[in-house]
């Protein structure tokens, strides 16, 4: 018997889009900030900072939005069961010093969700930035290069970038859905797509809970509870490889890899944007993937490309696979996602 058997021949809801159909009808996705929203986005941004508490303990009731607030609650409901993206435009970043942007981003996430740890040392404000690490390095994570990142999902329920500067050249956004890709794949190559739902190591890069293997067996898609989700990241799949327990890719598995990326790469099936300095993207990561091309930065350090990233845990979320336990930690849908290591604090790092 076949796993396919016992999912549908296709996806038809909102969340299955077609990149060409999502990009000729932004007013679905993108909203642009209205003077009052500012105005009402730095005001509780500043009550927020008043009160002395760190950035990382950001929550929503000391982060008072009442008609905002309105439109948040709207969007948590439209990433988990609508197209799955919004991009907010018009927040003047460059007004603001980075404790200002940081709060407004922070508060925003916190009325979304829960912020959690991505990396080691318990960061809940990532940076996304060229530091120039090296993206052979089996260590690194791409988004400290200037590489294109290819398409992936991040370890948790919703993903925010804030741009505060965008680079001279490239560093535009992707997004594809994993329904669309489904689709493609059930139509045209249904034998390569079952073996997507076999377990498949990826590399964790050197962030290895306590007691952990050096990798994950997770499966690129999974059917669990009448959803499909999806976890991929083809360039730590490859990198899990140099592990001699990791299971081994066969060449049918790389063939399905292969296919997968291929789809994902059709600009028919995917969606690219230029996020602009007070641009902000929420993705939903159990339905969708996401990419950064390459890019070359401004020769002035102050003009480089800056990015403020948030992985949020979402109240009324979908079920997970048991599976994703290994990445997570807990499932516990509205308190999971996020790197955690052995004496990992949560804290917010403006730097």
């Amino acid at each position: 018997m076949s796993v396919l058997d016992g999912i549908p021949p296709r996806f038809d809801g909102p969340s299955a889009w077609v990149g060409r159909e999502l990009a000729a009808d932004p007013e679905r996705w993108r909203l642009e900030l209205t003077e009052a929203q500012i105005s009402e986005l730095e005001t509780a941004a500043q009550h927020f900072l008043a009160s002395g508490l760190d950035i990382g303990d950001i929550e929503d009731d000391p982060f008072p939005l009442h008609s905002f607030g309105t439109h948040l609650r709207a969007l948590r409901h439209e990433l988990i069961k609508g197209i799955g993206v919004e991009v907010i435009s018009g927040l003047p970043v460059a007004n603001y010093s980075r404790q200002i942007a940081a709060a407004i981003f922070c508060g925003i996430g916190a009325h979304l969700g829960s912020a959690r740890s991505q990396n080691a040392a318990g960061h809940i404000l990532g940076h996304v930035r060229n530091v120039g690490a090296d993206p052979t390095d089996p260590k690194t994570r791409i988004y400290q290069t200037s590489a294109r990142q290819t398409f992936h999902t991040d370890s948790a329920d919703v993903v925010g970038l804030l741009c505060l500067q965008d680079a001279q050249e490239g560093g535009d956004s992707l997004l594809v859905s994993a329904e669309s890709i489904y689709n493609r794949l059930r139509a045209e190559c249904p034998e390569l797509l079952e073996l997507l739902f076999d377990p498949i190591a990826t590399d964790r890069r050197g962030e290895v809970p306590d007691g952990a293997a050096p990798f994950m067996r997770i499966p690129v898609l999974s059917w669990h509870e009448g959803k499909l989700t999806v976890f991929y990241q083809r360039q730590y799949i490859e990198s899990a490889q140099r592990f001699d327990d990791a299971p081994q890719l066969t060449d049918k598995h790389i063939a399905a890899l292969d296919a997968f990326d291929a789809a994902a790469n059709d600009p028919e099936l995917h969606v690219s944007m230029r996020l602009k300095p007070g641009d902000m993207q929420f993705v939903y990561n159990h339905s969708q993937l996401h990419d950064r091309t390459g890019f070359v930065d401004w020769p002035d350090p102050d003009k480089r490309r800056h990015l403020l990233r948030l992985w949020l845990s979402i109240p009324g979320d979908r079920a997970l696979p048991p599976s994703f336990s290994e990445r997570y930690g807990s499932i516990e849908i509205g308190n999971r996602g996020g790197i955690i290591t052995k004496g990992t604090r949560l804290h917010a790092a403006l730097d």
